[in-house]
C-alpha cells in the first residue's frame, strides 16, 4: 500500500490498488498551480482512502484539482465524468517502487526546460 501525505501532514492519503498513467503533466495549469510540472498517477476513487479535507478548487468544467488549505501542496485532479482519481507522485512516501511512463500536454510545456528523459511525449493528455 502506497501512502502520502501533503507538506504540513494536515492531509493524508493511502493508495490501495495499481497506479496507472504514471504521467508528467506540461499543461498551463499544473504549471502554474505547481511552480513546474506536475507527476501523478490515477487509481479508481473506490481505491484511495483521504484522510483530512483537502480544499477543491474548480479548474475548469471538466476538473477539479484538491490541495491542502494550510500548506497549499496539490495533491489531486479529479475530472468530473470520471471514476478515477490522480494523486502527487512527490506526495508519497518513499520507496514507492513506480516508474513514470509518459509525459501529457507537451505542447504546452514551458520554454525554459527540455524533456529528455526517453519517455513517451504526447501533445496533448
Amino acid at each position: 500500500m502506497l501512502k502520502g501525505q501533503c507538506l504540513c501532514g494536515d492531509v493524508t492519503f493511502e493508495v490501495a490498488g495499481e497506479p496507472q498513467h504514471l504521467s508528467v503533466c506540461h499543461c498551463g495549469q499544473c504549471r502554474k498551480q505547481s511552480g513546474h510540472t506536475w507527476a501523478s498517477a490515477a487509481v479508481p476513487e473506490a481505491d484511495l482512502a483521504i484522510v483530512g479535507t483537502p480544499e477543491w478548487y474548480q479548474a475548469s468544467d471538466t476538473a477539479k484539482r484538491g490541495f491542502c488549505a494550510r500548506c497549499g501542496s496539490f495533491l489531486f485532479w479529479k475530472a468530473h465524468d470520471e471514476d478515477t482519481i490522480s494523486f502527487a507522485l512527490g506526495a508519497l512516501d518513499a520507496p514507492t517502487g513506480l516508474r513514470l511512463e509518459r509525459h501529457i500536454f507537451c505542447e504546452d510545456k514551458g520554454d525554459y526546460y527540455d524533456i529528455s528523459d526517453g519517455l513517451p511525449q504526447s501533445a496533448r493528455s
